[in-house]
C-alpha cells in the first residue's frame, strides 16, 4: 500500500467542487466507481456536501495557499480489500495526518490495474476556520502504511524514500506517459564519462558530446538539453551538485565554444524499453502530435464562424420583428411591451447559441487534445488496434493479474463480442458483464469485485472463446469452488487441468444431469395428469394399457365408483365403453375393493397421504394427492417403481407464502428492503436515483419500470410520479411481465399479482 500527496502547482487549480467531480464521476463504466464517502458533513447529497465545503473554505480569509488536499492510496496489483478494510484506512490515514474532524469526500476506483482511493480533504477546520498543513506528510504516511499493512494483512510495499522529489516525478512521467526521461537517459548514456572529468574543460566536452550543457542557475547546476528539457544536476547524481563540483573542479568555469561542438549523440523523447519494436507505432504518434493542434484551431475556427453566422441570423430576424412592431398601429405602451418582448427573445437566442458554441468548443478540445505515449496507445487500443494492445503489454512495468484467475489453453474458439468498459496501461482489458466485470490481461482471466456466480460463468465461458477449453484455476479455495459450481450448472464443454477440479465438476454434473431428468419426468406425468383430469384421455383404451401406463383416466374414473361398491356411480354417458368395463372386472375380482399396483400407497377410501403421514411439508414429494371432491389422482402419470428411494424433490415453490417470521414471504420482504436500502443509500450521497419504497396496496396509476433479481427473488419496479415502488413477484410473473413494454400502465390486483390497465393479465 501506497498513500501519496499530490500538489496542487496553481491556485487556480485549486478547486474542491472539480475535484470531487472528477473522482465520483462513473465516467459511463461499470468498473470504475466503487465505495464513495462523505465524512464530517451534515449534507445528505453529493452537491450540498461541496457547497458545505466551499460555504467552510471561503469562511477563511486570511490563507493565501491551496485550500484543498489531495490524497491518493494505492494498493498493489491482485490485491482487492474489502469495503470495510477500505474505510477504516482511509480514517486512519486522515487521522494521522491531522485531518481527523476535517470535511473530506473519498471515492474509491477500480478502473486501473491498481484499486486506489480518491480522498478530497478541506484544509479548513469546519469550526475553527484554521488551515493545518502537514510537516512532512511523506513520513508520515509511510509509517501509517507499515502500521496498517501489519494490522490489516495487507501486501507489504516498500515506504521509505530513497529518491529525491525530482527523481520520483521523473519516474512517475516515465511510468505514467511511457516516454524515457532526461534523467533516465543521462544515466544511461554519459553519467560516468561526466564523473571522470577532471577539469571543467573536460567536463563541457563530454556534455556537448552528448548534446548536452550545464549551467549556473541560482544556487545551483543544471543540465539542459538541445530540446530545452532541464533537469537539477544533482537530482541526476548527489556527486553533481554545486558544492561537490566545486570542490572537485574549483570554481565554476563558462565555455564560449560549446554551441559549436557537434554532439555524437543527444537526448530526445522516446519511449521506454518495451518488448517489442514500436518504432512504427511511435511515428504515427508523433505525427499526429504534430498535426494536432493546427487541426484543432482550423476546427476552432469553423466553430467560430457557425457561432457568428448564427448570432447574425438572429439579429436580423430581430430588426425584422422591430420593423413589423414599428409599422403596426396601436398605442405607444402596447409598442413598449412588444419591443421589450423581441429584445429577451433576441438575448436568450444569443445565450443558446453562445452555450451550444462553448459545449462544441469543449467537444473539439477533447477530441483533439494532446496525449501522453501511453495513453495515445491506450486510445487505439481502445478503438480496435491490436498492435498498441500488444506495445502496451510487452511494456517492462507490465505484470500478469494476480489472485484469483482463469486462464484457458487449447486455441480460441467463436463466440459473441463482449463489450470493452475499458482498458489500462498495462494492457489489462476490462469487459462488462451483467453485475460485475472481467479483467483480461492477454493470458488469464479474473472476475472484478464480488465474484458472483453470472460473472465466473462469463469468466468461463470468455476463456473457452478467447483461448481454449483446457481450464486452469488459480486463487483460494473459495473462488475455485465457485468456478467448479459455475462449469457444472452452465454445463459449458470444458476441461479443468487439474485432476481433482475436474473430479468435482463430473459428479456435480451427473448430480444435475440427474435432478434435471427427475424435474423432467415430474413434469411429464402433471401434464399427463391434468389431461386425464380434463377428459382428454385416448378413446377405447383398454384396462391393461391404462394399468400398464402408471393408470389413466379410465382407472380415475372407476376408484371415483368403487367406493359405492356398484361401480356405476358418477360414471356418465361419455364415458369410454371399454374402460368403463375393465373398472367393473377390476372391481369384481378384488372383492368389490380397487387396488393400486403402487408401493406405499393405501386403497381407494382411505385415509389420505397428508394426514396419515401428519406432515404437510412432505406434501408436494408424494405421489397421490386426495381432493375433498372425487376421488385420488396420480399426480405423475408414469411413476416409476423406485420412488420410495428416488423421490421427487420437495418443490417450495409451489407452495403459498406465509405471514409471519421466516418463509418465503419473509424472503421476498428481506430481498425486497435489501434492493431499496442499497438504492437509496446510492441516492443519498447525490447520484440521480428516485427515491425507492416498498409496495404497500397504494392508490394510484403505476407504470412499469421492468423487473431485478436480488437473492434469487423477482422484484418489480412500479413508477409512480418521481416514486419507484417495489413490489415482490413470483417467477412466472416475471417471465411473462417481459412481454410488457417499460411505461406501460400496469395495475396491481389485490392478490399481489400485475396486470396490464388494457389487455390481458400479467
Amino acid at each position: 500500500m501506497i498513500a501519496k500527496h499530490v500538489p496542487m502547482r496553481s491556485l487556480k487549480k485549486s478547486d474542491f467542487a472539480g475535484l470531487v467531480k472528477y473522482i465520483t464521476d462513473e465516467q459511463s463504466k461499470t468498473e470504475r466507481l466503487g465505495l464513495v464517502n462523505a465524512t464530517n458533513c451534515e449534507a445528505d447529497t453529493m452537491q450540498a456536501v461541496i457547497g458545505e465545503v466551499l460555504a467552510t473554505q471561503q469562511a477563511n480569509t486570511r490563507a493565501k495557499g491551496d485550500k484543498t488536499y489531495h490524497l491518493i492510496v494505492s494498493f498493489p496489483a491482485g490485491e482487492k480489500p474489502e469495503d470495510g478494510v477500505l474505510k477504516a484506512v482511509e480514517e486512519r490515514i486522515c487521522a494521522g495526518l491531522g485531518y481527523a474532524d476535517h470535511q473530506r469526500v473519498s471515492a474509491v476506483h477500480h478502473d486501473t490495474d491498481n484499486v486506489h482511493i480518491h480522498i478530497a480533504i478541506n484544509k479548513i477546520h469546519p469550526t475553527r476556520n484554521t488551515m493545518h498543513e502537514p510537516y512532512q506528510a511523506y513520513r508520515t504516511l509511510g509509517g501509517l502504511c507499515d502500521a496498517l499493512e501489519d494490522e490489516y494483512g495487507l501486501q507489504k510495499d516498500n515506504h521509505q524514500g530513497r529518491k529525491s522529489v525530482s527523481q520520483g516525478r521523473a519516474s512517475d512521467m516515465e511510468r505514467h506517459a511511457g516516454i524515457e526521461s532526461l534523467v533516465s537517459w543521462i544515466k544511461r548514456e554519459c553519467l560516468e564519462e561526466i564523473r571522470t572529468a577532471k577539469t571543467w574543460e573536460e567536463l563541457h566536452q563530454v556534455m556537448g558530446d552528448n548534446g548536452l550543457e550545464i549551467r549556473q542557475r541560482a544556487n545551483g547546476f543544471v543540465i539542459e538539453s538541445e530540446d530545452g528539457t532541464q533537469v537539477k544536476a544533482s537530482t541526476v547524481a548527489r556527486d553533481l551538485s554545486k558544492p561537490k563540483l566545486e570542490a572537485r573542479l574549483g570554481a565554476f568555469e563558462e565555455t564560449e565554444a560549446q554551441a559549436e561542438r557537434k554532439a555524437k549523440r543527444r537526448y530526445d523523447k522516446r519511449p521506454t524499453r518495451f518488448k517489442v519494436n514500436t518504432t512504427e507505432l511511435y511515428a504515427r504518434y508523433q505525427e499526429e502530435q504534430k498535426n494536432l493542434t493546427a487541426a484543432r484551431k482550423v476546427e476552432w475556427d469553423n466553430a467560430r464562424g457557425r457561432k457568428d453566422r448564427r448570432i447574425e441570423a438572429a439579429k436580423r430576424s430581430n430588426r425584422l420583428r422591430r420593423s413589423a412592431i414599428k409599422l403596426m398601429g396601436g398605442d405607444r405602451l402596447s409598442k413598449k411591451l412588444l419591443y421589450a418582448q423581441a429584445h429577451k427573445a433576441l438575448k436568450d437566442e444569443i445565450q443558446s447559441i453562445n452555450k451550444e458554441h462553448k459545449r462544441e468548443r469543449q467537444e473539439l478540445y477533447e477530441q483533439y487534445k494532446r496525449r501522453a505515449w501511453a495513453d495515445w496507445l491506450k486510445q487505439q487500443a481502445l478503438d480496435g488496434d491490436k498492435k498498441a494492445l500488444e506495445a502496451l503489454r510487452a511494456r517492462e512495468q507490465a505484470k500478469g493479474l494476480q489472485g484469483d484467475t482463469i486462464k484457458g489453453e487449447g486455441g480460441a474458439k467463436p463466440g459473441h463480442a463482449p463489450v470493452t468498459d475499458n482498458i489500462t496501461k498495462k494492457g489489462t482489458i476490462i469487459f462488462r458483464t451483467a453485475s460485475s466485470a472481467v479483467r483480461d490481461d492477454g493470458d488469464k482471466l479474473q472476475v472484478s469485485k464480488a465474484a458472483t456466480g453470472d460473472a465466473v460463468t462469463e469468466a468461463l465461458r470468455m476463456a473457452m472463446e478467447r483461448y481454449g477449453n483446457r481450464i486452469t484455476v488459480n486463487g483460494s479455495p473459495q473462488f475455485k469452488a465457485q468456478v467448479i459450481h459455475a462449469a457444472a450448472t452452465s454445463n459449458l464443454p470444458i476441461t479443468f487441468a487439474d485432476a481433482g477440479l475436474e473430479r468435482r465438476r463430473q459428479q456435480l454434473l451427473q448430480q444435475e444431469n440427474s435432478h434435471d431428468r427427475r424435474n423432467e419426468q415430474a413434469r411429464r406425468g402433471n401434464e399427463r395428469g391434468r389431461a386425464d383430469r380434463r377428459g382428454t384421455g385416448r378413446p377405447g383404451r383398454g384396462a391393461a394399457d391404462d394399468a400398464g401406463r402408471g393408470r389413466g383416466a379410465a382407472d380415475s374414473r372407476a376408484a371415483g365408483a368403487s367406493r359405492t361398491g356398484g361401480g356405476q356411480r358418477g360414471r356418465g354417458p361419455s364415458a369410454g365403453t371399454g374402460s368403463a368395463a375393465a373398472g367393473r372386472r377390476n372391481d369384481a375380482g378384488n372383492g368389490g375393493r380397487h387396488v393400486l399396483n403402487k408401493p406405499h400407497v393405501t386403497g381407494i377410501g382411505g385415509e389420505p397421504p397428508s394426514f396419515a403421514k401428519n406432515r404437510l411439508r412432505a406434501l408436494s414429494s408424494l405421489g397421490v394427492v386426495r381432493f375433498a371432491r372425487g376421488g385420488e389422482v396420480l399426480l405423475p402419470g408414469n411413476v416409476p417403481g423406485e420412488l420410495e428411494h428416488q423421490g421427487a424433490k420437495p418443490d417450495n415453490q409451489l407452495r403459498w407464502g406465509v405471514s409471519g417470521s421466516g418463509g418465503i414471504a419473509a424472503d421476498k420482504a428481506s430481498a425486497a428492503d435489501k434492493y431499496i436500502a442499497e438504492r437509496e443509500a446510492k441516492r443519498l450521497k447525490g447520484f440521480d436515483i428516485p427515491k425507492h419504497s416498498r409496495y404497500t396496496n397504494q392508490d394510484g396509476a403505476v407504470t412499469y419500470g421492468g423487473t431485478r433479481n436480488v437473492q434469487g427473488q423477482s422484484l418489480a419496479l412500479l413508477n409512480r410520479g418521481d416514486e419507484v415502488l417495489v413490489l415482490p413477484i413470483d417467477k412466472a410473473t416475471a417471465q411473462r411481465m417481459k412481454r410488457v413494454r417499460i411505461g406501460e400502465a400496469v395495475t396491481v390486483t389485490p392478490q399481489g399479482s400485475l396486470k396490464r390497465s388494457r389487455g390481458r393479465s400479467r
